[in-house]
């Protein structure tokens, strides 16, 4: 099987062919870490975990970079509103940030570049443009250096858009533009509003990067000047993505050899997002779902689909999933297939088919349980083939990296031990023949929200 995979860029599906066989490089647009991050933020960083996953499960060694902008108009207006400094709240943020990640199993990249890092590699790729002609430093004594949008015929490829059609560029005072659709590089210093700490000296005088300048120069670092996928989600095609592009190409860089977008998580039918006040805070939803359950629901949608986020939907996913770790526990098996079944490849290879994988997942589930149900040995095979799906959807329970995680494993340990001294009371109870003591024990459980059943192992419990 090859992978196939849906190019934003050509709107085509087609194999997937990396530029040097058996590598894969990525570059994935990270966070502006101004804020904590919400479900929306984390959807895209598991869709990616996956892709990189599948990669490596099928034999690439994969490069994977995915930035974090830690200096930006956001940034320095929320420190202001804060009354603290921005690079304290841009740390402070990324440390929020981390912690999600971790929660949900995402992988730390190969390496997660800062913009604040590599202002001398930013400031090199503005001076080339300046000297192709694609770049000019505006004439009204701001510092601003802006890219010249007419003068890069193939601007607006990405989104299939004419210049003429555009929204003049919002990131900076039109009156240094030579057209309102030019988009800032370098952003002069503004002395009187801004902290001396956000700006660099270069040829321009004082400043900081431009947004978009910033994924260009770092995914040229680490990369190269061409590599294979460039991902993020669908809100960045335009302006970012399509600017990194122009920029990137008018420089001499091919840059990106395919673009793949993640869709939105929505909330009454609109992009979840901090401006819109509908934010689900990742510490708040693990209060309710633990964060394999939360990584299983975004799993289970296509990475092209949109999501209509509700708590209802989620907590219908964590059921589905509880399913299939029950299944885990029954069997008792440690071992993980060599190779996923065909089906499940199958899907994936489909540009990355996680809901007919997880569809997939579940038929040997079921079959599982059958097995289990007659003594069948098969089913300590179909338990090591699932378990090696759920490793490339980063849902493998038996994963080191979920240990420690949930919305409060200790608590969750003392539950278990006073649930299971219930039991064993019950159990003794039982034994006895005990019936009215057993009953109420079991009445006292049930009242608390658990269940329990029994089964040839002992009895087990649930939420």
């Amino acid at each position: 099987m090859t992978l196939r995979l849906h190019d934003t860029a050509t709107r085509e599906t087609r194999d997937f062919v990396p530029l040097t066989p058996g590598r894969a490089g990525i570059y994935v647009c990270g966070l502006t870490v101004q804020s904590e991050p919400h479900v929306g933020h984390v959807r895209s960083a598991v869709n990616f975990d996956v892709l990189r996953r599948w990669l490596t499960a099928t034999g690439h060694e994969v490069d994977f970079i995915r930035n974090v902008t830690d200096i930006d108009d956001k940034i320095l207006a929320k420190s202001a509103e804060q009354g603290v400094h921005w690079y304290a709240l841009a740390a402070a943020m990324k440390r929020e940030l981390d912690a999600a990640l971790a929660s949900i199993n995402v992988l730390p990249p190969t390496y997660e570049p800062g913009a604040t890092g590599h202002v001398p590699e930013i400031v090199e790729l503005i001076e080339q443009l300046v000297a192709r002609g694609h770049a000019y430093a505006a004439e009204d004594g701001s510092g601003d250096v802006y890219f010249d949008v007419r003068s890069w015929p193939s601007y607006g490829e990405l989104t299939r858009q004419r210049v003429e059609d555009m929204e003049p560029a919002g990131d900076a005072d039109p009156r240094g533009k030579r057209d309102p659709r030019d988009f800032a590089l370098w952003k002069g210093h503004k002395s009187e509003t801004e902290p001396a700490t956000a700006a660099w000296p270069s040829p321009w005088g004082p400043g900081r990067p431009g947004w978009h300048i910033e994924c260009s120069a770092m995914a040229g670092k680490y990369l190269g000047p061409a590599f294979d996928i460039h991902g993020g989600g669908v809100d960045l095609r335009f302006p970012h993505h399509e600017n990194e592009q122009a920029q990137s190409r008018a420089a001499g860089r091919p840059f990106a050899s395919y673009w793949l977008h993640n869709a939105w998580i929505t909330t009454a039918g609109e992009k979840m997002s901090k401006s819109l006040g509908n934010s689900m805070l990742i510490p708040s939803v693990l209060e309710r779902v633990r964060g394999i359950e939360l990584r299983y629901y975004i799993v289970a949608a296509h990475y092209r689909s949109h999501v209509e986020f509700s708590f209802e939907a989620l907590e219908e996913a964590a059921k589905a999933f509880r399913r299939i770790e029950d299944f885990l526990d029954r069997a008792g098996v440690s071992a993980v297939a060599s190779e996923v079944p065909a089906a499940f490849a199958a899907a994936m290879d489909d540009d990355l088919g996680t809901p007919a994988a997880v569809a997939v997942v579940h038929d040997l589930v079921r079959q599982g349980n059958s097995a289990l149900s007659t003594g069948d040995s098969a089913a300590a095979g179909i338990a090591a083939q699932v378990r090696a799906m759920l490793g490339v959807l980063g849902l493998d329970p038996a994963d080191p990296a979920w240990a420690g995680r949930g919305s409060d494993d200790r608590l969750t340990e003392v539950v278990d031990a006073l649930v299971r001294g219930l039991l064993e009371e019950r159990t003794a109870a039982r034994e006895a023949k005990d019936w009215v003591r057993a009953d109420a024990i079991r009445d006292r459980i049930k009242a608390a929200g658990v269940e329990v059943e029994d089964t040839p192992a002992g009895p087990k419990w649930s939420v």
